[in-house]
């Protein structure tokens, strides 16, 4: 591109976004170049970012923009495989297959098959044949009408053109979007939080995925993101034992430095016992940069897991893991002759025979109702009355 001086021809119709120089004719600065193009592409980040983002700080959304100028990031190129294969396990339902996001959802039918899969509903009328870019056009807009006006999942900052010409950011960005609505958000897991306390009204789909995680994980391994907690594969080998309890136990002695054989051990067992699919891969997950969306992405697959029948689970009881939790055993909020209850989980701590005392602040035991209730999480409830203040235990 030429640029002009006031005196230059085409004075009048270029202005210097620089400022101004001596000379009459000048030329762009390279680095301000570089410069302005960032913050042109920074204020594109900030127009984009939506609620789906949850809970970020400044500094996280700063950071995160950094990482979206790295065209070349690793955490790009595992996002896409991962999207491209949760597409897929739903699309194989329907004889279908994606090779590349980029250009496979372009004329809309591979779209429209997606959604059909995922919302168990038909779509209206669109063109099976697509020989026009109208008609491409027409079967993108079906699909998005649809997402919008009849499954009433908002939509920001798309387009059926975006689709057609292959705008990856975008299509990266709609597939989140049903993953988030159709994997995390609308499903009711089984098992999932039975305190209503707990539960939170307007917890967000990553606070509920993180939420349900750590319910199953042992104390002494918290989990706190979707990235580096994970990088170990020792993480992993939990969640599997957790689901199935007895099928990987040796995951404890793991040792850190052998992090991709963790996780492709705990990976493996998961996808031949559990039926969940490898949407990441063992290298991916022990990849420092691994995308926090790819990860939350293969995750929502195991609060659904199913233990095959034949399964080797290994005999294993660990008190340790056995969780209690409800108003009964809060610090506040319990009363004097007036019946408590509290919550007690066993299935992560493998068979065995519960046997629950109540001690009241005197040193003696209270008496108590313990009713198992035959559910997939292994619970009991447990039923006492204080008789006098203090601390029970």
């Amino acid at each position: 591109m030429s640029y002009y001086g006031n005196s230059g021809v085409g004075g009048d119709m270029y202005s210097n976004p620089y400022g101004n120089d001596n000379n009459n004719n000048w030329y762009p600065n390279p680095a301000q170049q570089q410069q302005q193009q960032q913050q042109q592409h920074y204020q594109q980040y900030i127009e984009d970012y939506d609620e789906q983002e949850y809970d970020k700080t400044e500094e996280e959304i700063d950071e995160e923009m950094q990482r979206e100028l790295a065209e070349d990031a690793p955490w790009k190129k595992i996002q896409q495989n991962t999207f491209t294969r949760w597409a897929n396990e739903h699309l194989k339902l329907v004889n279908r297959r994606i090779e590349d996001l980029q250009i496979d959802f372009s004329d809309g039918l591979n779209l429209i098959a997606l959604i059909e899969v995922l919302s168990h509903k038909k779509l209206p009328r669109y063109n099976k044949r697509t020989m026009f870019r109208s008609q491409k056009l027409e079967n993108v807009s079906v699909a998005l009408d649809f997402l919008e006006n009849v499954e009433h999942i908002r939509l920001v900052n798309i387009d059926s053109s975006h689709l057609v010409d292959g705008k990856l950011k975008l299509i990266l960005g709609l597939i989140w979007t049903l993953i988030l609505h159709y994997s995390i958000s609308m499903p009711m897991w089984e098992g999932e939080e039975q305190d209503p306390s707990k539960r939170g009204k307007n917890m967000t789909p990553k606070q509920k995925l993180l939420d349900w995680i750590n319910s199953r994980m042992p104390p002494d391994l918290p989990i706190s993101n979707f990235t580096t907690d994970w990088n170990d594969g020792r993480a992993i080998g939990a969640l599997v034992d957790s689901c199935a309890p007895g099928l990987y136990p040796d995951w404890q002695n793991n040792e850190p430095q052998q992090k991709l054989n963790n996780a492709k051990e705990a990976m493996d067992l998961a996808e031949q016992y559990l039926g969940i699919p490898q949407l990441i891969k063992p290298e991916e997950m022990v990849n420092p940069q691994i995308d926090e969306l790819s990860m939350m992405t293969y995750l929502s697959q195991y609060p659904n897991a199913k233990i095959a029948k034949n399964a080797p689970l290994k005999p294993t009881t660990n008190a340790s893991r056995v969780r209690c939790y409800g108003k009964g055993i809060e610090p506040t909020g319990n009363v004097v002759d007036a019946p408590a209850k509290f919550f007690v989980e066993t299935q992560n701590a493998g068979k065995g025979n519960l046997e629950v005392i109540v001690i009241n602040p005197k040193g003696q035991i209270e008496p108590s109702h313990v009713e198992f209730n035959n559910d997939k999480n292994q619970t009991y409830t447990v039923t006492y009355t204080p008789t006098i203040e203090g601390n029970y235990k």
